[in-house]
């Protein structure tokens, strides 16, 4: 039997890669089916649809719109669950919505309110997935959409019991993607599994707890793992009814080699890098230096540092990429307790550390983690502290047995690559700073504003829905205009101002 789900689809998968670099702000309807955020980030998606869509209220001129705009706005420059609920209580008092999309921006905010955290927004989106499996669509998509909805239910129990017990365990929004997944993962696996008639497997549900196991669809990055470690190697205190539970989710990880990901051609590594990232010469060489030799990839932990809009988180996710690792971005603006290295089982709120929980996502023993701004991890000690835990699983002595509470056993984290960005070194400790490599990341030159400014508006005619292609080449006065305004820094200022420019000319066009 073969599943072609959406996230297979050609045509999603062009839409997902466009969302991932920010060619395309995807539909409420794509973020349910499993679309990656705008650029990969929450707060970034945020930004632009509240952005967009503020700026279609305002064009209508009326006078009943003005709280929905004021409330988009805010949303715009405090993307939080507080601001979220106020744009939802502003739609509730439109009289006439003139033709704006009320319906899509409702499930919009249900969506962003889940992954803050909300239970209930959570159990309203699997009602959600659960009503687009019951529509006319192909019987794999239905399936599909089916253990989607599952996954959701199921995380949207395990919200409303850490709501009960008083336990507030804030989450990155990749933290809790991964969660969801995991479940789906299981119930994809459970329900197949009868559809076959073959018997349940050994981790089918169970209290509220779910892996993803080794009957799905290969890894793409399985095509060049070559040596085999062992990352699990038991599970503590495993007579106990809590034990037993945690030996089941990951009896086919114990004991089990897990891979490591294959050196891949690294010329054309860093032919490309250098490419996308001209500017970042001296970076990619830094990095792609130490690998000659060695037949896996492994980073030492690196803290990428640079102004905000540089394209550092950019960098790191194409240098993971381009090595053929399996990589997961954690925001760090929502870190602030130790959890990071595991929590124990006994609490409701009990999950594997985030190193593990990469493995086990990835089914492979060197994932590579970036840490996206790291100096706005909390530093209080209320709940342990994150930089305390980093400072272990950066030192190979103490990752190699890393002791994962939530297991209660010691696992070998070695392997495991630690990318970090960061707009300035003074927050981070310097206890921490000593155990990574430190690159200074440059901002993009003035001299590169063709380069950017075409990418940048093939991209926007893309968002539009059109071909690239219309997007004629700049022209000397418009480069030149650009020049005038942007001479240097920030990519996202220049962003801004391409799309003024595409403005500019679509309003040209309109009058001839």
């Amino acid at each position: 039997m073969t599943d072609e789900t959406p996230s297979q689809d050609r045509h999603f998968q062009r839409r997902q890669k466009a969302a991932i670099v920010g060619l395309h702000l995807p539909t409420a309807e794509e973020l349910l089916r499993g679309m990656a955020f705008f650029r990969e980030d929450l707060a970034e998606d945020i930004r632009e649809y509240s952005s967009r869509l503020s700026g279609r209220v305002k064009r209508r001129k009326h006078t009943g719109l003005a709280l929905l705009a004021t409330s988009l706005d805010e949303l715009t420059v405090e993307p939080s669950e507080d601001a979220v609920l106020a744009v939802e209580a502003a739609l509730d008092l439109i009289d006439d919505a003139r033709g704006l999309p009320v319906d899509e921006c409702r499930l919009r905010c249900r969506f962003y309110r889940a992954f803050f955290g909300n239970g209930q927004a959570t159990a309203l989106i699997a009602g959600e997935l659960a009503h687009l499996a019951s529509g006319d669509l192909p019987p794999a998509e239905s399936r599909h959409l089916l253990w989607r909805s599952l996954g959701w239910a199921a995380q949207s129990r395990v919200l409303d019991a850490r709501q009960r017990a008083g336990v507030s365990v804030q989450r990155s929004a990749e933290w809790f993607e991964l969660e969801v997944r995991t479940y789906e993962g299981h119930f994809r696996n459970a329900i197949t599994s009868t559809m076959v008639d073959e018997p349940e497997p050994k981790d089918s549900v169970s209290a509220g707890l779910a892996i993803a196991t080794w009957e799905e669809e290969p890894s793409e990055h399985e095509t060049r793992l070559t040596d085999r470690v062992v990352v699990i190697s038991g599970i503590g205190n495993d007579t106990t009814a809590d034990g037993k539970r945690v030996a089941k989710e990951f009896d086919k990880f114990k004991q089990r080699p897990l891979p490591l990901p294959g050196m891949p051609e690294l010329t054309g590594v860093r032919a490309r890098l250098i490419a996308e990232f001209p500017y970042a010469t001296t970076i990619v060489e830094n990095v792609l230096e130490g690998f000659g030799g060695r037949p896996n990839v492994y980073l030492r932990p690196i803290i990428l540092l640079g102004a905000p809009g540089s394209g550092k988180t950019r960098f790191a996710r194409r240098l993971s990429e381009e090595l053929g690792t399996p990589y997961e971005i954690i925001s760090c603006g929502g870190l602030s307790d130790s959890a990071i290295g595991g929590t124990a089982r006994r609490w409701s709120s009990g999950e594997p550390s985030l190193a593990i929980m990469a493995v086990r996502r990835h089914r492979c023993a060197g994932p590579v983690i970036i840490l996206d701004e790291i100096e706005k991890i909390g530093t209080g000690r209320r709940n342990g502290n994150v930089h305390d835990v980093l400072i272990g699983l950066f030192e190979p002595e103490t990752s190699r047995r890393w002791h994962d509470p939530y297991l209660q056993a010691h696992c070998d984290l070695s392997h495991v690559s630690w990318l970090m960005t960061a707009n300035s070194l003074e927050p981070i400790p310097a206890a921490l700073r000593d155990r990574c490599r430190i690159l200074r990341f440059p901002d993009p030159e003035a001299d590169q504003l063709p380069l950017f400014a075409t990418r940048i508006l093939e991209r926007l005619y893309i968002e539009a829905g059109h071909d690239p292609r219309w997007a004629t080449p700049l022209e000397g006065f418009e480069l030149d205009a650009l020049a005038s305004a942007w001479t240097g820094g920030s990519l996202r200022r220049l962003e801004r101002l391409v799309e003024v420019l595409r403005e500019a000319r679509e309003r040209g066009r309109r009058r001839q």
